[in-house]
């Protein structure tokens, strides 16, 4: 019996992940066609999944042609010519023996009119972030703040994309519900001011994830997976927690445990910087307030932060390590002296370079 606690096999609901280590979805820029990633960007995924990582998570997948795209060249799923260009890598990393997961993400207020093809931002809110936008250089536009119109638009979108994953053969499809994106954007108080059903109380700022949760779950068949992720930073003012306490973030927590969630994805932007203020990682306040399996990422970039990170969670997710090392499974297994990545470094997921 295998007890290498990074190299057991773990079981989330229907399957059988052959260990405990996955690649973070991580946002790109690579579409140049029909919302396609470009061949380079697909075939990481699959040689990641050939060299041993047992989760494969896409990039970040736009769920609409009006309002959900924030960054140049992303990609969508929800025409047959998109499903038939991920047919064939979702084939590849089942047949390598991992678990692939299609990512779907609304941008909310973190975008701008001119790669957007409503030419419009929406968000719970009319306020901007104090970070100027970094591939502009200029302050985000005021969002227009969501008619109910516009929330049921939204969940459409969310919907139409989940039914484009299972058509493709995806085994899973995870909610992005972090990093200061709509769906967070609607949790948070910081970013959420609205004063109806979906503003002020912490169950109302909820009510829009349950929404999105609950309209999806139904276009997932019983044998695939849907998780959540979620993050108390964000990519735009990135000093601020989106949470205000412990307790406001981890009733949120027993909220997504009452849904019909296969498991929480936590991003850390440090996994064992201490939350809110008490003696614990986010990870540890995450596994207080639910019973189900629990990812984490976060500066995990060798053997020894790994195995810190699964004292607390039940998967470990790499993003950069992962991205610029293809052979970063097989370095782990052998406990090979290896650095942490500066995210400088990893702009290559963002240029016309292929990818390692």
């Amino acid at each position: 019996m295998n007890t290498d606690p990074l190299f057991s096999p773990f079981t989330l609901e229907n399957f059988r992940l052959k260990n405990r280590l996955g690649v973070a979805p991580m946002t790109r820029m690579s579409s140049v066609k029909d919302s396609i990633p470009r061949e380079d960007v697909l075939e990481f995924l699959v040689r990641r999944a050939r060299n041993g990582a047992a989760l494969i998570f896409t990039e970040a997948i736009v769920t609409d042609y009006e309002s959900a795209q924030g960054y140049p060249g992303q990609a969508r799923l929800v025409t047959q010519r998109q499903i038939e260009a991920w047919k064939p890598v979702v084939r590849a990393i089942r047949d390598a023996g991992a678990v692939s997961i299609m990512q779907m993400f609304h941008c909310g207020r973190v975008a701008w009119p001119e790669i957007n093809p409503a030419g419009r931002i929406i968000a719970p809110s009319p306020l901007i972030p104090r970070d100027l936008n970094p591939l502009t250089g200029k302050p985000y536009p005021v969002p227009d703040e969501m008619s109910l119109f516009d929330i049921g638009h939204v969940i459409l979108g969310f919907v139409e994309t989940a039914k484009g994953a299972i058509n493709a053969g995806f085994d899973g499809v995870e909610i992005h519900g972090a990093h200061g994106y709509l769906i967070n954007e609607f949790l948070s108080a910081y970013t959420n001011q609205r004063h109806d059903a979906y503003g002020g109380t912490v169950a109302n700022r909820y009510r829009f994830a349950q929404e999105i949760i609950q309209a999806v779950a139904p276009v997932i068949p019983a044998d695939k997976l849907l998780t959540f992720r979620i993050s108390d930073w964000g990519v735009v003012d990135m000093d601020v927690s989106l949470f205000r306490t412990k307790e406001e973030y981890q009733q949120i927590i027993t909220s997504l445990s009452q849904e019909p969630l296969d498991a929480i994805s936590v991003s850390a932007y440090d996994f064992q910087t201490k939350a809110f203020g008490t003696d614990r990682n986010i990870a540890q306040l995450t596994r207080e307030a639910t019973s189900l399996p629990i990812m984490i990422c976060g500066k995990i970039y060798d053997r020894a932060t790994a195995e810190m990170a699964l004292k607390d969670a039940d998967i470990a997710l790499s993003a950069k390590s992962i991205l610029l090392n293809p052979d970063w499974v097989e370095d782990v297994r052998q406990g090979k002296p290896l650095r942490p990545y500066h995210s400088a470094e990893a702009d290559i997921a963002y240029t016309t370079t292929p990818l390692p």
